[in-house]
Order: C-alpha cells, then structure tokens, then sequence
C-alpha cells in the first residue's frame, strides 16, 4: 500500500493528499503516517510547498470528518437506544449506559474531538460520536481543523526535515500506534470489567 500512496501522490500533488488524507479518515487503516510525511518529503524536490501540503492535508482531514460527523447523526441518540433496547441484553448494554455516554460526551465532547485528533485510529472515528451527540456543528468543525492542522504540520514538517528518510519516522510512528493500540485496548477490558463487576453487585 505504501509504494501505491507515494505513486499516487507523486502523480496528483495537493489533489492526492487531500483525497488520500479524507479516505484516510473515513477508512482508519490507510496510514495517515505514510501521507503526511512523504508529502513533507515531496516539498524537497518538486514544485509543491509545504504550506500547500498542510492545506491540502487539513481540508481533507475536515472533509473526511464531517462525512463522519454525518454518519453520527443518522445513527443518533434515540436510534442507538431502540438499538440497544433489542440487541443490548446480548452485550449487557442498557438505555441507561447509552445515556451516560452521551452525557460524558455533552461534558467533555469539545476536549475530546481536539485531543483525540492527534491520536492514531480515535482521530478518525471521534467525529461518529460527535454527530450522535448533536455537538455543535461549527464547534466541531473549528476543534477539527484545529487538532489536524496540529498533526498535519508535525508530521509534514518532520518529512521536510529528513527529506529521503522519511520512511524511517513511519516506522518510528509504527510503533507509538501499535503503543496507543495497546493502551485503547487495556482501557476497554478495564471498562467492560468495571461494568460487568459493577451489574454483578447490582444483581
């Protein structure tokens, strides 16, 4: 896939990072890394700039998102709780567990679309909740351009810096995913314990 994304973007310029960054966000395992870090590289010896590259990459983020955003709407609140009212006994979900959800994300919702988009995987699929909130349009879309401008930037600016080594921060980026995997992964098995001890008190 790597050598398909550099041909491609070395053949579309700003249009194929702006449409591989919004696939990127719409289908996580395309490797946002890889993008953004050869586009750096791609500044050192060819026509494109780096202020180009970083618009082109951010436009995609956001558009990549509110398709996202778009997708959480349709599946809302009430929707997931008729949802979880027929399939729930089956994964030990409740109404209640849907509202408390979405009463974090009422709370802290804004923190969570920034943050979360310097965050491997999350950065993406943060925008679904976001639209089954109802958060803010306007606020989502600022946090969003805000938290990609961020990444892009970084990682685009290190592929500047290591111009033909660029590969070498992919595989650095490897591991601090394969890292956030991990640490995602212990938090929902600590979770669904809390929760399953939690209804085994209950009942």
């Amino acid at each position: 896939m790597e050598i398909w994304i550099t041909e491609f973007m070395s053949e579309f310029g700003y249009i194929g990072v702006l449409l591989l960054i919004m696939f990127e966000n719409i289908f996580p395992p395309i490797p946002s890394e890889v993008i953004l870090t050869f586009g750096g590289f791609m500044t050192t010896y060819s026509n494109v700039t780096v202020l180009g590259i970083i618009l082109a990459a951010t436009i995609g983020s956001v558009v990549g998102a509110m398709i996202l955003y778009s997708i959480g709407l349709v599946v809302d609140v009430s929707r997931l709780e008729k949802m979880v009212d027929r399939w729930g006994k089956y994964l030990r979900l409740t109404r209640k567990d849907v509202q408390r959800a979405a009463a974090w994300f009422d709370k802290y919702g804004p923190w969570a679309v920034f943050f979360c988009r310097l965050v491997p995987l999350v950065r993406s699929l943060i925008s679904i909740p976001a639209g089954m909130a109802g958060m803010n349009f306007p606020l989502f879309i600022f946090l969003t351009t805000l938290g990609s401008l961020l990444w892009n930037t970084i990682l685009i600016s290190i592929g500047v810096a290591v111009a033909d080594n660029w590969q070498s921060i992919v595989a650095y980026m490897d591991v601090y995913s394969n890292f956030v995997y991990v640490v995602i992964g212990i938090v929902l098995v600590c979770f669904m314990f809390r929760a399953f001890q939690f209804r085994g008190k209950r009942a």
